[in-house]
Parts: structure tokens; sequence; C-alpha cells
């Protein structure tokens, strides 16, 4: 069982930067693919990022190269996602999510992924 808890949320002006933050309690965070999930008011939940257990491989939402980037210290038990050249349009709930079951995969779809935060809230204003 793992827990993930998200921080980093908030306000900002369009163009500006935010830091997420997903901290996992257990040990065996390291053997996680990690996800980051965004849901907008009356959208789906939406694929932002992915990263393999080591760092080694990463996905991203095609739209968001360039501007998003994930990383994580598996000695902290910790996932980022930063973001950058915000847009109104990223407004949404972010969630962290960790899959066990390919630690190798950046896997995009959420169904496929085995737990999840509660999400912090992410509003960009024009």
């Amino acid at each position: 069982q793992v827990q993930l808890v998200e921080s980093g949320g908030g306000l900002v002006q369009a163009g500006g930067s935010l830091r997420l933050s997903c901290a996992a309690s257990g040990r065996t965070f390291s053997r996680y693919a990690m996800g980051w999930f965004r849901q907008a008011p009356g959208k789906e939940r939406e694929f932002v990022a992915a990263i393999s257990w080591n760092g080694g491989r990463t996905n991203y939402l095609g739209s968001l190269k360039g501007r998003f980037t994930i990383s994580r210290d598996n000695t902290k038990n910790t996932v980022y996602l930063q973001m950058n050249g915000l847009k109104p349009e990223d407004t949404a709930v972010y969630y962290c999510a960790a899959e066990r079951n390919y630690p190798d995969v950046t896997e995009t779809r959420a169904v496929f992924y085995d737990y999840w935060g509660q999400g912090t809230q992410v509003t960009v204003s024009s």
C-alpha cells in the first residue's frame, strides 16, 4: 500500500511557474512508475506526465512538452512536476499516481495506476 500526498498548488498568474510535489509513504516507492494527471471542471481526467522507477524514462502530454518537467527523488520518496509558462487552460486539480506492475513503463492511461493522491488545485489567472 502506498499513500500519496500532493502539495505545491496554488494561484498563479499566466506565465508564472509552480512546482508540485507528491510525497509517498512506504519503502517501495522506487519500485513504482509515477504519473501526474489533471482534471479541470467539467472535463475528464487527463494524462500530464509519467516517469519510470529510476527516472530513466519520461513521457508527456504532447502539448505540455517544453513547459512541464517531471522528475523524482527516490531518496526522498517524492515525485515532482515543474510547471513553467502556465496558462489559464492549465487550471485543474492535479493528481499524482503510482503504478506498481510495470515500473519501467511510462503509462498514460489512468486505469493502469494503482494508487492516487487527493489532488492539489492549480489555478492560473489571465
